[in-house]
């Protein structure tokens, strides 16, 4: 007796028992950056919500552990407390605390990708599944004369429009060893968990429904201008800015390397130059406080760092799209 296959619109071939065939599945199709939610079959549309408050409850998490942590050693060590009632460490300490909070949201974004998408972590970083630390040299040796150059240029700026030397104070040299040395350890890692958390879960966790990158990359620049307050409606309007181009830059080269290089050299001469003036690490002012004349400086850097970067892009050719494993 014979038996015959069905009609199938995909290939078939033999299962081992006699009479039997199975449909062979085409292959996995490619996805850039803003699609890795659809790495494996496990996707479904409800696991970015879900990993979105897996995300918050873990920022969360490390928020109160170190809070409660710093008080229970501020208590120990009978340190003062500050205006709101909290135990302070001084301006060096407490930058400290502020920027390990943020660092340790890393961990919960990869957990997140891991756990609830079911997918390598490693999507989080690039379309490779890990971070391509070659083409990260390359971006932060771009990067590193652009941000130098904005930044001194920025301090010719007069103290009306943000800027200017007139009335610094010299922190010391032993509090400015130490506090660069704070800067140096933390500062890179709290700069690449901003990355992950807005340039890379949030972009992917709306690609995750919508195949336009740029509906992908417009929600994260919006937040990341948000989750730094309210200022100057300029200085927003350039995180907006850095936002979009980072967000961009990471779905052309095919993963955060670009993003963080600019994001971690910025942030550490930022700190830097900070950790030698007397008071400034303990100044509230971040870069939504920006004035007029210093976003006249820094979007053309950002701009024309991210058209050296494409540039550099087309030469290197880092890999933009990934083959899904299914």
């Amino acid at each position: 007796m014979t038996t015959h296959p069905t009609h199938s619109t995909y290939p078939m071939y033999f299962t081992g028992q006699p009479g039997t065939v199975a449909p062979v599945l085409p292959p996995p199709e490619p996805l850039p950056y803003h699609r890795l939610a659809h790495t494996t079959r496990r996707h479904r549309w409800w696991r970015p919500l879900l990993g979105s408050g897996v995300v918050l409850a873990g920022a969360l998490v490390v928020m109160l552990g170190l809070i409660a942590g710093s008080e229970v050693a501020g208590y120990l060590l009978r340190r003062p407390v500050d205006s709101e009632g909290l135990r302070t460490w001084g301006d060096i300490g407490d930058t400290a605390l502020g920027l390990l909070s943020i660092a340790l949201m890393t961990p919960a974004v990869l957990l997140a990708a891991y756990w609830v998408q079911r997918r390598p972590a490693g999507t989080l970083s690039s379309v490779t599944g890990r971070l391509r630390w070659a083409w990260l040299g390359l971006c932060l040796a771009v990067a590193g004369p652009l941000v130098a150059v904005a930044m001194g240029v920025s301090f010719l700026l007069p103290e009306s429009a943000g800027g200017g030397a007139a009335g610094l104070e010299w922190a010391g040299l032993s509090s400015f060893l130490l506090g660069l040395a704070m800067v140096c350890a933390l500062v890179p890692f709290q700069a690449a968990a901003e990355e992950y958390v807005f340039r890379g879960w949030l972009v992917q966790a709306v690609g995750a429904w919508c195949r336009s990158p740029w509906v992908a990359v417009l929600p994260q620049a919006l937040l990341f201008a948000a989750a730094h307050g309210w200022g100057t409606a300029w200085g927003f309007a350039d995180l907006v800015v850095f936002g979009l181009v980072a967000g961009w830059l990471t779905i052309r080269t095919g993963g955060l390397e670009a993003a963080i290089a600019l994001h971690v050299l910025n942030n550490l001469l930022a700190f830097g130059v900070a950790s030698a003036i007397a008071g400034a690490l303990a100044s509230e002012e971040t870069a939504v406080d920006m004035g007029w004349m210093a976003v006249a400086i820094d979007v053309p850097m950002v701009l024309l760092y991210a058209a050296a970067v494409l540039w550099l892009a087309r030469r290197r050719r880092p890999a933009a799209l990934s083959q899904a494993d299914r």
